[in-house]
């Protein structure tokens, strides 16, 4: 067990550091000027490479990523190129903003991929089963840059029922939460479904009904318990994308997140918040997705021994 998680461990901190590495070099290749944005068209030169000098802008490349990763090893963010305001208070203050978001997203997806999972898997072929599979579908193919505005379009605009955009109270995340957990709910509710099939066929599943315990016992005291540990791992590995996909939620309904902070500095160019944004993303999806593989293993011997074979 030691030796499966140096490895995932390992696995884990080289995934982060060529995240680090591919966003620090594409961020310097977007066409645009942190100076510029700063001081304004009409700034003098020489004031644009005082300013270039002052945060280190004039520096060869490879020593700007040496300077950053050393700052990543301290724990030190730094500040923002554009506010001067500490990063690690930038991040602060997004942070709650997302985790709420991330969290009413896990909620209506789990609130509509059970009863979907379960009718489809207990009426299987019939109108519910394509009817959820349809839905399914439909949750997996339409993106959230494309939901969003659908929803706000029907509910807050024609409707008049929820906020368009902003943090106001429970009224406004209920849109981008319905956004952020279709697609979630559509993936659940096919794996439930798979899983659900696959238990009721089992041995144990025909002896508890020839024992005459009632269909709904034998369906969530046995079937959907046995039927859990895959949708378990599932929505573990998919809590890293809530995160990764509450960028463009929260930029479609102004949610003050991190996903909104992250397209706010690309557009100012600030190199800093960038890289701290999507680092922080990005760990928080490693961290997350290696914590499940983690348990699947301690889970399941047959994991740890397929990863040591490998």
């Amino acid at each position: 067990m030691i030796g499966f998680f140096l490895t995932r461990l390992f696995s884990a901190l080289l995934v982060v550091f060529g995240v680090t590495l591919i966003v620090f070099l594409l961020l310097h290749l977007v066409p645009g000027d942190p100076v510029e944005v700063m001081l304004g068209e009409m700034a003098q030169p020489a004031d644009r490479e005082a300013l270039r000098h002052a945060l280190g802008l004039d520096l060869p490349l490879w020593q700007q990523v040496l300077n950053s990763f050393g700052q990543l090893l301290r724990f030190d963010f730094g500040q923002s190129l554009f506010t001067k305001q500490p990063i690690v208070e930038m991040l602060a203050e997004r942070i709650p903003a997302t985790v709420q978001l991330a969290l009413a997203g896990l909620a209506v997806a789990l609130v509509l991929a059970f009863p979907l999972g379960i009718l489809a898997a207990l009426n299987r072929g019939s109108r519910w089963d394509y009817g959820a599979m349809t839905f399914s579908l439909l949750g997996v193919s339409i993106p959230n840059f494309w939901m969003g505005p659908l929803l706000i379009l029907f509910f807050s605009v024609m409707l008049g029922w929820f906020p368009v955009s902003g943090k106001e109270g429970f009224a406004s995340l209920v849109l981008p939460a319905l956004t952020l957990g279709t697609a979630l709910a559509a993936i659940l509710s096919r794996m439930i479904r798979a899983t659900l099939i696959e238990v009721l066929g089992e041995d144990y599943i025909r002896t508890a009904r020839a024992k005459g315990m009632s269909e709904a016992v034998v369906i969530l005291r046995h079937a959907l318990r046995n039927a859990l540990l895959p949708t378990i791992t599932l929505i573990g590995l998919q809590l890293g994308t809530l995160l990764a996909g509450a960028v463009i939620t929260e930029a479609v309904f102004s949610w003050p997140g991190l996903g909104q902070l992250t397209i706010d500095s690309i557009h100012r160019r600030d190199y800093p918040v960038v890289q701290a944004c999507i680092l922080l993303i990005s760990v928080t999806y490693v961290v997350v997705n290696t914590l499940t593989d983690l348990v699947y293993g301690w889970l399941d011997p047959r994991i740890r021994l397929a990863g040591r074979a490998s």
